[in-house]
């Protein structure tokens, strides 16, 4: 089997890095799951808010609404309390709306029918700010053996003024987990099984 230079796989680890941060750092939300953006039943006036209470929303996140004979209006807070529609920030009745998430804050979305609003076809979501991104440096080639300067590693330990050696600063704490944890580690294992394909 042929061995790949070290130049173009370090060009494919930071194209995999590249892509890995761009899934993890934004997310599309499929406002309702699986039900959708519908006529609610009587029992499930609050299921959208039930929703959005229980996700993280980002700055760069989207929403998409997938409905039939039916709209979504993006409001104000007044309009959102009184299922009016009259005066909306942004309309769409396509059938399938992707809306960006691109402030922090409170965002408001009713049905274009207040009748359908008042009966729980609205969703209020806070969105924060953007997503960590995790950054991984990129990826350092082998010299060539015949180069080797005998370099030893870094110690992982500072000496202080006195001489005595002084633990290293550790990281600070994570990021809070949230939805795109789970998408990091199946892009992570991804990842570790491309590399290790192109590696051995």
């Amino acid at each position: 089997m042929a061995s790949i230079s070290p130049s173009l796989s370090s060009l494919i680890c930071s194209l995999i890095v590249a892509l890995v941060i761009a899934n993890v750092s934004a997310e599309e939300f499929q406002v309702g799951g699986v039900v959708g953006w519908r006529i609610l039943a009587t029992n499930e006036t609050q299921l959208y808010n039930v929703w959005a209470s229980r996700r993280r929303f980002h700055v760069g996140d989207t929403l998409r609404f997938r409905y039939k004979n039916n709209s979504v209006a993006v409001v104000e807070k007044w309009g959102f309390y009184h299922c009016d529609s009259s005066n909306p920030i942004a309309f769409f009745n396509d059938g399938e709306t992707v809306i960006d998430l691109d402030n922090v804050g409170t965002m408001y979305f009713i049905s274009g029918d207040a009748d359908r609003c008042k009966y729980g076809l609205n969703m209020m979501v806070e969105v924060t700010s953007p997503a960590p991104v995790i950054h991984i440096p990129p990826a350092i080639s082998s010299p060539p053996d015949n180069s080797y300067s005998g370099i030893a590693s870094a110690p992982s330990q500072f000496l202080s003024s006195g001489g005595s050696p002084e633990s290293s600063p550790g990281p600070g704490p994570g990021p809070s987990s949230s939805d795109s944890s789970s998408s990091f580690s199946i892009y992570a294992t991804e990842v570790v099984g491309v590399l290790s394909f192109l590696v051995f």
